[in-house]
């Protein structure tokens, strides 16, 4: 009788836990739909599937509670959907450059940074060009009061060459360089300006071209969503020219978005066959490491800002780097740019 007793004591405690078990997985499996499954989801699915990431906090507590819960069927599903997470927080398509090609590279590094509005401190970004060597900087939402601020803090001395498009909103642009740069064009029909130039660096006789591109593509929010897919796509097409490139700026997408994988799975080789591009990021197994927001929302951070290169390129040093005055980290790399044959 006593044993009895007990055994039916401990009854209800399992079904609360069960219940519980409910509650915290229904979300992890919804969104692990949505994640699975590369549909053209509505605004707020497109939102919540960044955060992709922390969903492995609750799915472990599902498989905790499945336990506890005494439930085989629930211990199974719990533990799919930790399986799952996994498999998309450490995926094995990242991307990486292709083998070093023989011969001489030439070492660039790169910045970018969107500067929230014209907001980030000049002083910041200055110190960070000098401090790492910094050779090409790329800026999104640049304003007049911007550059005249990073003027006024030296960086017209560290990188001379600058291809700019100040704006008093959200549309402004700027690629500052140590290079020689000259203009290619701009991404057509999105809100923000998406400008393209050739650059052209040369050391010891050795001379490497790389196209950059700085990326703004249009939030997934409101009414936007189809400019959002939009913009992606054509910033994907800007990779289908052959050639040395970068694409370095704020895509305002992470990784668990289809879109964004099918941006990367795009671009050619030099001898024109198809070779995907690599997020730097990601292939440095960073891709956790949020840059937005930085500034004290209320949310968990993301990984939307991105240095994206073409196969041929190698990187390395790649890091996030908070700036004062704007809700974006930078992110930074070296790159090793292949000489121009």
């Amino acid at each position: 009788m006593t044993l009895s007793g007990r055994g039916s004591a401990k009854a209800p405690g399992a079904t609360w836990f069960r219940w519980l078990w409910l509650l915290v997985s229904a979300p992890v499996v919804a969104l692990s739909v949505f994640r699975a499954v590369p549909a053209q989801w509505p605004v707020l699915v497109v939102q919540l599937v960044s955060f992709t990431p922390w969903l492995a906090v609750p799915a472990t507590a599902a498989l905790l509670l499945a336990f506890l819960g005494r439930s085989r069927l629930q211990q199974g599903v719990a533990v799919v959907l930790l399986v799952c997470q996994a498999f998309w927080l450490f995926p094995l398509d990242t991307g990486r450059p292709a083998p070093a090609a023989i011969g001489t590279k030439l070492p660039l590094a790169v910045m970018s940074l969107n500067a929230e509005l014209g907001q980030a401190d000049a002083g910041h970004i200055v110190a960070l060009v000098r401090d790492n060597n910094v050779s090409l900087l790329a800026l999104q939402e640049f304003t007049q009061g911007l550059q005249d601020r990073l003027s006024a803090a030296g960086l017209d001395q560290l990188l001379p060459q600058r291809v700019s498009q100040p704006s008093s909103g959200a549309t402004g642009s700027a690629l500052y360089s140590r290079h020689p740069m000259e203009a290619v064009g701009s991404v057509p029909d999105t809100p923000f300006r998406i400008p393209t130039v050739r650059l052209t660096a040369e050391a010891n006789g050795t001379v490497a071209v790389l196209e950059v591109t700085s990326v703004h593509v249009f939030p997934p929010v409101e009414d936007h969503l189809d400019q959002w897919r939009s913009d992606l796509a054509a910033v994907g097409r800007v990779a289908d020219r052959p050639g040395a490139r970068l694409l370095a700026g704020d895509f305002n997408a992470t990784y668990d978005h289809a879109e964004f994988r099918a941006l990367l799975a795009r671009g050619q080789g030099r001898d024109g066959e198809a070779a995907a591009l690599v997020d730097v990021g990601a292939a440095s197994g960073s891709r956790l490491v949020p840059t937005w927001p930085m500034d004290g929302q209320l949310l968990p951070g993301v990984t939307i800002d991105h240095l994206v290169i073409s196969r041929d390129l190698d990187s390395s040093g790649y890091r996030v780097q908070r700036v004062a005055g704007t809700d974006h980290a930078a992110v930074m790399a070296t790159l090793s740019l292949p000489a121009a044959g």
